[in-house]
Order: C-alpha cells, then structure tokens, then sequence
C-alpha cells in the first residue's frame, strides 16, 4: 500500500515475496525508527509486524484489504540493528471463511549470520463480504 497519509507510510518501503511459501518481507528502518541503543524500537518492530501480515496475507493470495488484526503476539529475542534492514519471515499456518492464522520471525542479516531478533504469531479477520 502506497498512500503517504496512512500509517503503513511510517515504516518506509516495503518489499514482498514468496519463498519456498515463506513470505518474506522487507523493511529498511531509518534513525526515527531507532531507540537509544540504536536498536529497531520494539513499537516500531511491532508495527512492522502488523504490516508485514498483511503484506505476506496479499503475496498468498488472500484478500487481505480492510483485513483487521484479531491477536498478535510477539516475543522479542535481540536487538535488531536500526542501520540494518530486518526481515519478517511469514508462514500461513490456516485460512478459514473468515480467518487467516500466521506466525512469523523478524530476522537480520549481521553479516556472518542471520539474526532472530523477535517472534510473533496473528490471527487476522478477513473483511466482510459486500452488502
């Protein structure tokens, strides 16, 4: 979604796509993303979070627009660097008639290695049907 004046705009570009049906997707945080370690703040990681759902809920086909989110839980593991991009790594574990159900991974590439930096599982609500 590409519209300035919605809160999605906050987070910056973000890239989408699929991978062996993991969805991945793509954020390049900025310094007003940061806290006072220079670390992603958690507010931001779980915005990101919420978008990436839905972004990853689009890339798997599933009409995702005026979706809204039921229950997001996360656990934070590390401090992901904000002079780095982050990564959210989603799999869709169900889709009912009205209901999508997904968990994820928010993970960094530190160079040598890819860092979990948090987890997160959501139940999203799909939008009702038009009357």
């Amino acid at each position: 979604m590409v519209d300035s004046t919605r809160f999605n705009a906050t987070l910056g570009p973000i890239a989408v796509r699929i991978d062996d049906g993991i969805a991945r997707v793509r954020m390049d945080p900025t310094r007003r993303h940061s806290n006072l370690r220079d670390h992603v703040h958690g507010g931001a990681l779980l915005g990101f979070m919420d978008v990436a759902v839905f972004a990853a809920a689009r890339a798997f086909g599933i009409a995702a627009g005026g979706s809204s989110t039921i229950d997001l839980s996360a656990q934070f593991v590390a401090g992901a660097d904000a002079a780095r991009p982050i990564e959210a790594r989603i799999e869709l574990l169900r889709e009912t008639g009205r209901l999508f159900f997904v968990r994820g991974l928010i993970a960094q590439d530190t160079g040598s290695e890819w860092t979990t930096c948090a987890s997160f599982t959501c139940t999203a609500r799909k939008p009702s049907a038009a009357r």
